[in-house]
């Protein structure tokens, strides 16, 4: 029942998703199908923060589940990702690791690919991912194709941090490509394209990252991050008023939860 799993998602709006899990756990379903859902209850709970929920669930699962199911992946995959949660990604990495074989092991591509894109989040990111890639590479299913642009967007990001900013470029272009042959979402494959801006910048190039933000931002709904490169791209090139215009239009669009030292930072090029 995968599919049907994931069309109940919707991560933007938690309540609805519950709505149509519990739904589907009312009718009539047999226990291998009913602990695949309660699953993804346990996920909506992860999201919100409760985690004794959660594992509740997931206890309710494990009891329904056959040893070799879709649905003891699951429980894996989604006890892992409470643990994570929680800041214990050392005792998450086993769940992962045990998802991704059994996974593997019943062909459930899509679900082995998540399992190996949580095992990157908190293990070796370049093994994890490659692991990943090849599954996803070499399956003709389109949402699992899907996660290979998530998956090196994460390996980029990994590697931004840690300063290897040539090998994170590389990643983020394989995100873009990926977004590009995948996806039907404007946004997402425009999000894509910031990170390969954000790290030509890294990288001391404003220029080119100026012209990838400025496609973006033609082709995207209207994005304060976006914005935001925008304007220090513009910066980095001393154009002053540019710079001024699009730190107005990033703190226009962004939220009143962003980091002090980020809305200070736009303050200053706005005001310049």
């Amino acid at each position: 029942m995968a599919d049907e799993l994931r069309v109940m998602w919707d991560f933007s709006d938690l309540p609805a998703t519950e709505a149509r899990l519990r739904d589907r756990l009312a009718s009539a379903i047999g226990d291998a199908e009913r602990a695949e859902v309660l699953t993804q209850l346990a996920r909506v709970e992860g999201l919100r923060g409760d985690t004794v929920a959660g594992q509740q669930m997931l206890a309710e699962a494990e009891a329904l589940a056959a040893p070799d199911s879709p649905g003891r992946v699951r429980v894996f995959l989604e006890r892992g990702r409470l643990l994570r949660s929680a800041g214990a990604p050392e005792e998450a990495l086993p769940l992962f690791v045990a998802a991704f074989v059994l996974a593997s092991h019943l062909g459930e591509t899509f679900l082995a690919v998540d399992a190996a894109h949580m095992a990157a989040l908190v293990d070796n990111v370049d093994d994890w991912t490659g692991r990943g890639v090849e599954l996803a590479s070499s399956s003709d299913d389109p949402q699992v194709r899907g996660w290979i642009g998530a998956l090196f967007n994460n390996l980029g990001w990994a590697r931004f941090e840690a300063g290897r900013f040539e090998e994170a470029l590389a990643a983020f272009r394989s995100a873009l490509a990926a977004r590009e042959e995948t996806s039907d979402d404007v946004h997402e494959v425009e999000v894509a394209r910031y990170a390969v801006a954000r790290t030509l910048r890294a990288l001391g190039q404003p220029a080119e990252a100026a012209g990838l933000m400025g496609r973006a931002i033609a082709a995207s709904p209207p994005d304060g991050w976006f914005h935001e490169e925008l304007a220090e791209d513009y910066a980095a090139l001393g154009w002053r008023n540019e710079a001024s215009d699009q730190a107005r239009r990033a703190l226009d669009l962004l939220d009143a939860h962003q980091a002090p030292d980020r809305v200070a930072r736009l303050r200053e090029l706005a005001n310049a």
